[in-house]
């Protein structure tokens, strides 16, 4: 029975220190595949400096101790405290150096107290404490980033503090099952035996986790980058038109009075052409901002074209929509008289629609919208143009704007 425990637990440790050294360099090639997410080189340095250790420790007895106790504690705390920033860099944290190395420093201060030399107990209290301490901190880290939606989170938070709270049991666990601590007798020990096992499979499994992290956040950036407009950080016609999809299927469930809007900024090109593609791509970002100002966060606001943008009012009244859309445009028109010291004076012209009806049918009222704005800008553009049922019916019958103007004046704010 000795000799096949001895067998196990060196085998253990053999293949805890290859899977530590694999992981590790697999990390590495998947950061060296994608650089942006330098945590994953973080971690892959985690597992090649724990198998240093693993290495270190199964040379007890034929080493000096110092070695293979004390530096070889020393290379699993700081691998530790590397994952741990690898875990703060990867919610964009900055790099403590001083915290990356203290638990190394206190363990090889600590070991060479003469109070502590012969103290096995005392000595793994020690060790216990600093590996504790260094896992929940990473498992922390992910807490504090759990706003970004990355399932695979939860398994490494899961993992870490359990693992974390594995070690914090190790002294009273080291009690109820006693070993000496000599070359013949160490990897006798039953303990040794359930915590190198745990250990290799804890590297396993947050190894792989960890990597599945990384790959998620990717995805995630490519996904957001195909629905969000670069420049305006607003949703793009893709994403606004699945969006507004979306919030006709819950308006079927549940029908609210909601508003449609067209915008579309005044003479754009003639910005582009008198001040230069910069100060335009400032307007755009301007009117953004304002236009966000002047909405709530439930509503729905996107741009769909170069200077034309979209907005869906849920639950909002005719009267309060058309206050919004007048506050959109006097907003504009007051912080973008003025651009970058160059007199812009820049406008927008609005084209809006209400619906009060049980279907939202987005294509059909942003066409409407649409005809809205046509008339702003036949108009004198820098105005509210609400689509009235005689402006739909003049369009579709051709029928000219200036025709269905009177009928429209009483909904027209310039």
């Amino acid at each position: 029975m000795s000799a096949a425990m001895n067998l196990d637990v060196n085998t253990l440790f053999q293949v805890t220190v290859y899977v530590e050294a694999i992981l590790g360099l697999l990390l590495l090639f998947a950061w060296a595949q994608n650089m942006a997410i330098r945590a994953v080189a973080w971690w892959g340095f985690a597992h090649l400096i724990r198998a240093s250790s693993i290495v270190l420790f199964g040379l007890y007895g034929s080493a000096p101790d110092v070695l293979t106790i004390d530096v070889a504690n020393a290379l699993l705390f700081t691998a530790f405290a590397v994952t741990w920033t690898g875990a703060r860099v990867f919610d964009g944290r900055p790099v403590e150096p001083v915290y990356l190395v203290t638990g190394a420093v206190l363990w090889l201060l600590v070991s060479r107290l003469p109070v502590l030399t012969g103290a096995v107990d005392a000595r793994a209290m020690v060790a216990s404490g600093i590996i504790t301490a260094y896992t929940w901190l990473t498992a922390w880290e992910f807490w504090r980033g759990r706003k970004e939606q990355l399932v695979s989170r939860w398994p490494a938070i899961f993992m870490l503090f359990a693992h974390g709270a594995l070690f914090l049991l190790r002294t009273p666990m080291v009690t109820l099952l006693p070993f000496a601590m000599t070359s013949d007798k160490m990897f006798g020990s039953v303990w040794l035996t359930v915590l190198s096992f745990e250990a290799l499979l804890f590297t396993i499994s947050i190894a792989f986790i960890l990597l599945a992290m990384a790959k998620e956040r990717t995805e995630l950036r490519h996904r957001t980058a195909a629905m969000i407009d670069p420049l305006t950080g607003i949703a793009n016609r893709r994403a606004f038109l699945q969006e507004a999809a979306e919030m006709a299927r819950r308006h079927g469930s549940d029908p609210r009075p909601a508003a449609v809007m067209l915008i579309d900024l005044d003479h754009f090109k003639s910005i582009n052409d008198r001040f230069g593609h910069a100060v335009g791509d400032r307007v755009l970002e301007i009117f953004t901002a304002a236009a966000g100002e002047s909405m709530r966060s439930s509503d729905l606001f996107g741009r769909i074209g170069g200077e034309e943008f979209a907005v869906i009012l849920h639950d909002t009244r005719a009267d309060e929509a058309f206050t919004v859309a007048q506050r959109i445009r006097e907003t504009f028109a007051d912080v973008a008289s003025e651009v970058d010291g160059r007199p812009v004076a820049a406008t927008v012209s609005i084209g809006m629609v209400h619906c009060d009806g049980p279907a939202l049918d987005i294509v059909e009222l942003l066409s409407q919208a649409d005809q809205a704005l046509y008339f702003a800008k036949e108009n004198g553009r820098n105005r509210v143009e609400v689509a009235s049922l005689e402006l739909v019916l003049g369009q579709r019958d051709g029928t000219s704007l200036a025709a269905a103007a009177p009928a429209q004046a009483a909904r027209t704010a310039a």
